[in-house]
């Protein structure tokens, strides 16, 4: 009698060719499917070997519409997949291939790169700078403009990049800036309250001048929240015109002795480093709380100690006030005035 897991799943022998897959429990290997196959493998098999969940529970999940494949919704159950072509998530996490070798890569890049992973880019790619034949398919952990230099993570684990890039965990970035002329103390001041720009305010949390005279100041600022050319911006809305601009640090990442152009894998101590970083709140910014109330107003003007008038106040005073009917002469109008002469 053929021994079974505590399952009830029959036991295969170590040799077995049905052995060979240890997530195929239901005997239904990708090879022997039948006539009309399509390459890759199940849907719910791949979710299982990343460990997400069984595969009933992988089921349930497709249908109940938490998995994409290629940037679109599936919800149809029996859907193949080739994980080395197609890009499946689970609720925004990025699943990869099983054996797949996770690759942290700290590049410095120069100007003219750009941080694309398009292959019909004509220019050059900060991808292509990485010339590790075991790096597989990586992607820049957020961008810079071509015109900027600095430091560059370039990665192939979707969660560790989304953490590092997103603006909620806050993770900071530190730049040096080369600007023509001196900068002025209040350009500095209004660079830490926020210079409005056309997408909404924009401002660093530090800004440290290292030098500054007649023709030229260099400046340290750094963001926890950065848009899209924040810096350039919100230089250009003050009037300064920015020479250089290198970003040098990516939280406590940062490496003096690596050379533009050069590139090195990061350790990994400095991965934890950086995943400590992105904890809620490790940033220090104070995030304002969300307002509880239904409205959209404010329950009180700041100037003031006295609650705002709402609409239909003016109504409901008006209507306090109104006295009860009254009869006999104390009434007003006509009708008192023929009860008095009476």
């Amino acid at each position: 009698m053929q021994a079974k897991t505590p399952a009830g799943r029959p036991e295969f022998e170590p040799n077995s060719e049905s052995s060979s897959d240890p997530f195929d429990f239901d005997g239904d290997a990708d090879g022997d499917i039948g006539p009309g196959a399509t390459e890759g493998i199940r849907l719910n098999k791949f979710l299982a070997q990343n460990g997400i969940t069984s595969r009933r529970g992988a089921d349930q999940l497709i249908t109940k519409g938490h998995v994409t494949v290629g940037g679109k919704l599936v919800t149809e159950l029996g859907r193949r997949v080739d994980p080395a072509k197609e890009k499946v998530e689970v609720d925004g996490v990025v699943l990869r291939p099983m054996g797949e070798r996770l690759a942290y890569y700290l590049l410095n890049k120069p100007t003219g790169v750009v941080c694309t992973n398009d292959p019909r880019e004509a220019r050059p790619r900060a991808v292509d700078l990485i010339t590790d034949k075991r790096k597989g398919r990586i992607y820049t952990v957020g961008r810079l403009d071509e015109d900027t230099e600095g430091l560059v993570i370039l990665t192939n684990d979707g969660e560790f990049a989304n953490r590092i890039s997103h603006p909620r965990y806050g993770v900071k970035k530190t730049y040096w800036v080369d600007v023509r002329g001196r900068v002025p103390d209040d350009a500095i001041e209004l660079m830490q309250k926020g210079v409005r720009l056309s997408d909404g305010w924009g401002s660093f949390e530090r800004v440290k001048v290292m030098k500054r005279h007649g023709e030229r100041s260099i400046l340290l600022v750094t963001l926890s929240e950065g848009k899209n050319r924040e810096v350039r911006r919100v230089f250009a809305a003050l009037d300064l015109a920015v020479r250089t601009l290198r970003r040098v640090e990516i939280g406590p990442l940062h490496d003096r002795r690596l050379k533009t152009g050069q590139w090195r894998t990061l350790t990994r101590a400095e991965v934890g480093e950086l995943l400590g970083a992105t904890k809620p709140g490790a940033s220090g910014v104070v995030r304002p709380r969300k307002r509880t109330s239904k409205s959209s107003y404010s329950s009180r003007r700041p100037w003031s100690s006295r609650s705002p008038r709402r609409a239909g106040d003016e109504r409901r005073a008006f209507q306090g006030e109104r006295r009860p009917f009254q009869r006999g002469p104390s009434r007003g109008g006509r009708a008192g005035r023929r009860e008095k002469r009476g």
